[in-house]
């Protein structure tokens, strides 16, 4: 850990305590994932409010085509990550996105209200986020010790939050003089920024780097699913994440329905999804900043991975008895707060103990098929526990109660696992 710090610019030590020679990487790292989410964000009210377009009842069937989509793709990228150098893997799915993106403004531009295109964008959103961000923190946990994320963490998170604040931001002062589809063209720019910024990162990369980036990740297709299934902490984060998103997903499809009931026009759809993001992105902007690194030091991830279920378990509590729009909207605002400033900074720092090829392929699978595979069951349960008649009137809060006891156990296991593959780390140096 740096103890001389004089080095570096005045201003960012109020920040964050990073030491000289860390700046240059610390600065990239941030405007990278500044970049990358401002690029989603920017088209995130306009998915959602295809979402609710499409309906309520094609929801969960288009959560999941894209639980099947993830699978088809994780030996794809098992295959790339395995035969192509790490410094070029990122780069070129980047390049993909942003093909795809202008690929998709043709087609809506042409045909705006054609479903098969609608639905298509859809899925392609939900598929596009996660593996975008989970190649950042895939290079990230490459590039940065253990000891170096405990501390620079929080302060890369909050470039994500800013770009995440931007985002809404933009996407409220553009959709009133442009079509929502302008948008693609505007994220597709800001994500040929993340990819150069990825490759400048590459250049001035941190002291502690590991080396090997011009190497393939070696190994099978499926080596990232199978070490999932027989590494206890992987299974671990796993069932984290997929808990986390069955009872975030039935939040997002209650929200969903009570948004298709109580706002008609398309673009106070928009402008409402953007104004939640908005609220999100300052609040966790704050915490990621001036509270994740503390939280963290004094307090451990187990701690930080806790606060996650014990705001979820609230949530479901709360919706049980009434889930009007604004409570709904509430729970979904806390949630996702807790998530981005504390338990998923936590998960991305237990990554950086992995193996290199784990770092791509294990936190790959986890953040795209896991992932996805919690929206595909919650769109599923949400369908048969009888969302028409929404959470405090169905069966939904009899399911998430357990869920979220679940939950809380396997936080508590998981801070458990990483304090102990940690000490042995230690042990072993």
């Amino acid at each position: 850990m740096p103890t001389e710090l004089s080095g570096s610019p005045r201003w960012l030590r109020r920040f964050v305590n990073v030491a000289p020679d860390e700046v240059a990487a610390l600065l990239a790292s941030f405007a990278m994932f500044f970049a990358l989410l401002s690029a989603y964000y920017v088209i995130r009210p306009v998915r959602d409010e295809i979402g609710v377009a499409l309906g309520k009842d094609s929801l969960h069937q288009l959560f999941t085509i894209v639980f099947f989509v993830m699978l088809a793709l994780v030996p794809l990228f098992g295959f790339v990550a395995a035969r192509f150098p790490r410094r070029y893997v990122l780069p070129a799915i980047y390049a993909f996105f942003v093909a795809n993106l202008v690929a998709f403004w043709l087609a809506l531009k042409a045909a705006p209200e054609n479903h098969a295109a609608l639905g298509t964008f859809f899925v392609w959103g939900s598929v596009f986020n996660l593996f975008v961000v989970s190649l950042f923190w895939s290079l990230m946990s490459e590039l940065w010790s253990h000891d170096a994320a405990k501390r620079l963490y929080g302060f890369i998170s909050a470039g994500g939050t800013a770009g995440a604040l931007a985002g809404p931001l933009i996407t409220q002062g553009l959709v009133r003089i442009f079509a929502p589809v302008d948008l693609m063209l505007v994220s597709a720019v800001l994500l040929l920024a993340a990819m150069i910024a990825s490759l400048l990162l590459r250049r001035i990369k941190p002291p502690e780097a590991t080396g090997g980036e011009t190497e393939p990740a070696g190994g099978g297709i499926l080596d990232g699913a199978i070490k999932v299934f027989t590494t206890p902490m992987f299974a671990r984060i796993a069932l984290f994440i997929f808990i986390a998103n069955v009872i975030g997903t039935f939040f997002y499809l209650e929200q969903a329905r009570l948004v298709a009931t109580s706002i008609s026009s398309n673009a106070d759809r928009v402008l409402f999804f953007s104004g939640r993001d908005l609220v999100v992105s300052i609040v966790t902007f704050l915490i990621e900043v001036f509270g994740t690194a503390r939280i963290l030091k004094r307090f451990g991830v187990t701690a930080a991975l806790l606060a996650l279920p014990v705001t979820g378990a609230i949530g479901v509590l709360m919706l049980s008895f009434d889930a009007a729009l604004g409570i709904v909207a509430a729970v979904m605002v806390a949630e996702r707060i807790v998530a981005f400033a504390l338990a998923n900074p936590a998960i991305k720092l237990i990554y950086t103990l992995a193996s290199p090829d784990e770092k791509y392929k294990v936190q790959n699978f986890i953040d795209t098929v896991v992932f996805r595979g919690g929206d595909a069951a919650s769109g599923w349960l949400y369908a048969l526990l009888g969302g028409g008649l929404g959470f405090a009137g169905g069966a939904m809060g009899a399911v998430a109660v357990p869920a979220a006891a679940a939950w809380l156990w396997i936080a508590q296991r998981l801070g458990a696992d990483h304090k102990r593959r940690a000490s042995e780390i230690v042990t072993r140096a």
